[in-house]
């Protein structure tokens, strides 16, 4: 059967392409992997497009993979086995806001920048989580992979903030998931069995997700950014602790560097919100006043003179804070997303930092607390894509410092295709099974992103 012409039948020539220029583009990212083989891109526009393109996946079994900003790093997007790239990006419209109830319907190739500035034109008063990412990644695609964004301390991750979904299964039915199944709603995923959970985290190896219903929150009036530094490690533990306790942040991340000197220290920055200026007041006063008494008032410095220029990208939406990074010639970007436990920090942070060393990079870290006291700790490496050999001390480098997050309790986020099987290595195998028999329950012949979670 001639797989193409079927494409250019179901999303018009325009939307298909299997020219090797384009192609390029789709088989690799931003990060250290491997480039792929991709055979053919189909951008579709509707539903129907996709449910006819998965249809034709199944009875050709061709792998199909599905794309919404492609800025994972971590090539989860990327091809394992060759077929189609399902480019989400042609659906792109923002369907419903529903202010009282606060949520958003989005299709699945809505950028967190169009949501943002839609919300800002029409509805300033309300806000999404925005993630520390280029402005062009997906609202659904950030979701899906558990991502978080810059109210996550307060509201917790952005998956926990999906209310339904639309998917279209491996097999090609449609599926509502959520209140959206037995209501015009879109507004909760319970009191229903939760099947949110067949689709969050799986890397689109259970299905394609067309449309999904986002929550949305208060936009305070008023925005400040605050830091503190220290020289001593071993009291970021035990000042997380006391910094979440009081419950008045919006966000909180910690962020070091080596090169410039004056980075060279563990910086707390802690954003606040108000609706007024005197509750703005109120929270930089109680934070400066727990400081003054944390450890006797002398571990813990204000840094009075924080930078303008850094105290706007610590305020923007995202907070553009890994612009610091000691990013060289050649624009490669990596890290290993560290869910860990907040008292394993320390002692990742040193050991993280013989990692860099070991393989000649400069440690740059930033780390976004969780709500729940979790950290994603960003072991990050700046590395030369021009300079091969520079690649693959990345890719080891990636390599330790995931094997590292396991020893200290931790889990990999988004994790490429290596983590994955480290993870499924770890995994008590009634639950490895049971991942194993979803997946074939699903996705009977293996088509969806075929190589991840096998």
């Amino acid at each position: 059967m001639d797989v193409y012409s079927s494409l250019i039948n179901i999303v018009g020539k325009d939307r298909v392409s299997n020219s090797q220029e384009e192609l390029f583009i789709y088989s690799r990212d931003p990060g250290a992997q491997h480039p792929r083989k991709v055979d053919y891109v189909v951008m579709p526009k509707t539903v129907e497009e996709v449910q006819k393109v998965v249809i034709l996946a199944n009875k050709e079994k061709i792998p199909i993979t599905p794309l919404g900003g492609g800025f994972t790093l971590s090539a989860l997007v990327v091809p394992n086995k060759g077929g189609i790239v399902l480019d989400m990006k042609g659906m792109d419209k923002i369907i419903e806001v529903n202010e009282k109830n606060r949520y958003a319907v989005v299709e699945a190739g809505v950028s967190q920048a169009a949501l943002k500035t839609y919300l800002e034109q029409n509805y300033p008063h309300l806000q999404h989580s925005t993630p520390e990412a280029p402005p062009t990644v997906t609202v659904v695609g950030n979701a899906l992979i558990q991502g978080h964004g810059h109210i996550s301390p307060r509201y917790g991750v952005n998956s926990d903030m999906i209310n339904g979904m639309e998917v279209v299964l491996p097999t090609g039915e449609v599926c509502k998931i959520g209140s959206c199944s037995v209501s015009p709603y879109w507004f909760t995923r319970g009191p229903l069995p939760d099947l949110s959970g067949l689709f969050i985290g799986w890397f689109g190896t259970t299905g394609v997700v067309t449309k999904l219903s986002i929550k949305l929150y208060p936009k305070p009036r008023y925005r400040e950014a605050m830091a503190f530094s220290t020289d001593d490690i071993d009291l970021i533990t035990d000042a997380i602790f006391e910094v979440m306790q009081l419950d008045l942040l919006e966000d909180f991340f910690l962020i070091t560097q080596e090169k410039p000197d004056w980075m060279n220290h563990v910086f707390f920055v802690i954003i606040v919100s108000g609706h007024s200026k005197k509750e703005i007041e109120l929270k930089i006063n109680t934070y400066k006043n727990l400081f003054q008494a944390f450890k006797g008032g002398d571990k813990v410095k204000f840094v009075e003179d924080l930078h303008p220029a850094l105290e706007k990208r610590f305020l923007d939406v995202p907070p553009l804070a890994a612009l610091a990074a000691d990013f060289r010639k050649g624009g490669g970007f990596e890290y290993t997303g560290a869910i860990l436990p907040v008292d394993k920090v320390p002692e990742a942070w040193r050991k993280g930092m013989e990692i860099a060393h070991k393989y000649g990079m400069l440690c740059s870290y930033v780390h976004q607390v969780l709500m729940g006291n979790s950290i994603m700790f960003g072991f990050n490496y700046s590395f030369n894509r021009a300079d091969e050999e520079d690649v693959k001390k990345t890719r080891k480098a990636l390599e330790e410092s995931n094997r590292l997050t396991f020893e200290l309790g931790g889990m990999v986020w988004k994790g490429e295709v290596g983590a994955q099987k480290l993870t499924m290595e770890r995994m008590d195998p009634n639950t490895a099974e049971l991942i194993k028999k979803v997946k074939m329950l699903l996705d009977p012949n293996g088509i969806m992103n075929p190589g991840n979670w096998d």
